[in-house]
């Protein structure tokens, strides 16, 4: 009998389930939408129990496509939308309140004021991460405080936390596997990234009892098995990894320097930086990468918060385009943006400036202007927020940047692609096999169980069709990545406003 990986990859704005084979094919995919909720400005949040039952019903969907049985699936993995955060009450095991999204921005006070009683350092030094609503653990805070009888309940040890993998094995083990691995935990910033373990210090700064934590494990164990009545068998599940994480792995970025980048919403930018963290100067997180047996990889990451989220703007606020696959089409109308730039800082900038009141600007408009040139200066403004990361991450590594790794939505342009490796001066591969988070986690999950014996195995096995986008020789270079540093100091000046 054949034998598959299910991975289920539990997004923001969907939960997919994809069934891979033993040389990284895709056999069968479903998907299903949830609702976003926006209670208030800048508030974000999903309904935990519909994030289970959408996951749930993919599962078995995809199963059902391939004309699958649970006898055909040797083990599952878990990618998951990070720092997004769900309280349950153990013994119920009903949310005490819609998750927190990991988008949410309602603790910036709270977290202004961490910052103000001098708390940077200490918890970068143990978590790798910079004090920002984005993390769990201001999130955690906010609902003990503002859900009546939550902090009374989490202190007589009947409340569990977890971001959205712990949530999923919970339910997917009938409700007696509490766990999560080191990749969310490091997200949540209570986690120490030296010793591996939920930190005292931390843990007391946010009043939080340590008997909501999971235990945390590594990203490729066998954390439990799934009851009997939701995949007709138990079957092991054996492969966890935040999504970020999950695409560095899937894209086989393996080796210190390796870096990937994906296109979505936003951008998420990593790179692998060995066995020994790397603390940035430049405002990058410093994060773990995974954790397979007991060898610990570590990763640099940046994040851009808006990437595709431009293109949409112009479709949907700005009524420019029909659909987002028309900028390409439309941007190539014009050789260049006769120096238009829009800086799309929609909700704050992020790496590596981290200024969450900026807000978006555009610059340089002429008579001239045209919707066209409008679109080609939102493409590229996507590539120049990209180039500044790249830019952190080569001072703080110390690593010259030779090739970047792509996947996500927006690398289906190839003028974004190509206007990227010009702007960057570097090699971009984009890899055929789309589904690259969810194969992060298939890959996880099969070297637990011993689908694959080793790295070497998977690579030896993997599909490697791929599109490179070679750099050609930019006109004016410089002068254009000089007009984008003056177009993000206007919008950091008027920030201070």
């Amino acid at each position: 009998m054949k034998k598959y990986i299910l991975s289920l990859d539990q997004g923001t704005t969907s939960s997919r389930a994809i069934i891979f084979d033993k040389i990284g094919n895709i056999i069968s995919v479903a998907q299903r939408e949830f609702t976003q909720i926006y209670p208030s400005p800048g508030w974000v949040e999903h309904n935990a129990e519909e994030i289970w039952s959408t996951q749930a019903s993919v599962a078995l969907e995809a199963m059902l496509k391939a004309n699958l049985s649970g006898d055909n699936i040797i083990s599952i993995g878990i990618t998951n939308q990070r720092e997004t955060t769900v309280i349950w009450d153990k013994k119920t095991g009903i949310p005490i309140f819609n998750a927190i999204v990991w988008q949410d921005r309602r603790t910036y006070q709270y977290c202004d004021y961490l910052k103000k009683e001098g708390l940077t350092k200490m918890i970068r030094n143990k978590t790798g991460l910079i004090i920002d609503p984005y993390f769990s653990a201001t999130k955690i805070k906010w609902i003990l405080d503002n859900v009546p009888g939550a902090k009374k309940k989490a202190y007589s040890g009947s409340l569990a936390f977890g971001t959205i993998d712990s949530w999923l094995i919970w339910n997917l083990t009938g409700k007696k596997i509490h766990v999560t691995d080191v990749t969310n935990a490091s997200r949540t910033m209570l986690f120490n990234i030296h010793s591996l373990n939920w930190d005292n210090e931390l843990i007391n700064l946010f009043n939080i009892p340590i008997s909501m934590l999971p235990e945390v494990k590594s990203s490729s164990e066998i954390f439990g098995y799934t009851t009997g009545n939701i995949l007709s068998k138990k079957i092991p599940i054996s492969g966890i990894a935040g999504d970020q994480q999950a695409s560095l792995f899937g894209q086989m970025c393996t080796k210190i320097g390796m870096v990937k980048n994906t296109y979505g919403t936003g951008c998420f930018m990593l790179m692998n930086v060995g066995d020994i963290p790397v603390f940035s100067r430049n405002n990058l997180i410093t994060t773990i990468a995974w954790k397979i047996k007991n060898k610990v990889q570590y990763a640099l990451e940046g994040s851009v918060f808006i990437a595709g989220a431009v293109v949409q703007w112009l479709r949907d606020g700005l009524g420019i385009l029909s659909s987002s696959k028309q900028s390409e089409e439309l941007a190539n109308l014009v050789k260049n943006t006769e120096g238009l730039y829009i800086v799309p800082a929609f909700s704050g900038l992020g790496a590596p400036y981290w200024d969450q009141k900026a807000r978006g600007i555009i610059v340089g408009i002429t008579r001239g202007t045209t919707s066209a040139h409008f679109v080609r200066a939102a493409l590229e403004s996507i590539a120049f927020q990209n180039m500044d990361v790249i830019k952190a991450m080569e001072a703080d590594s110390g690593i010259p940047i030779k090739e970047l790794r792509v996947d996500g939505g927006a690398t289906v342009n190839q003028l974004l692609m190509q206007f990227q490796s010009d702007i960057l001066n570097v090699k971009v591969v984009k890899y055929k096999i789309s589904e690259l988070t969810a194969a992060g986690a298939a890959y996880l999950s099969g070297l637990a169980v011993n689908y694959w014996t080793s790295l070497e195995d998977i690579k030896s096995k993997w599909n490697m069709n791929k599109i490179v986008f070679y750099p050609k020789k930019m006109e004016n270079r410089m002068d254009r990545i000089r007009g984008w540093e003056k177009a993000i100091k206007t919008v950091r000046a008027w920030s201070l406003q």
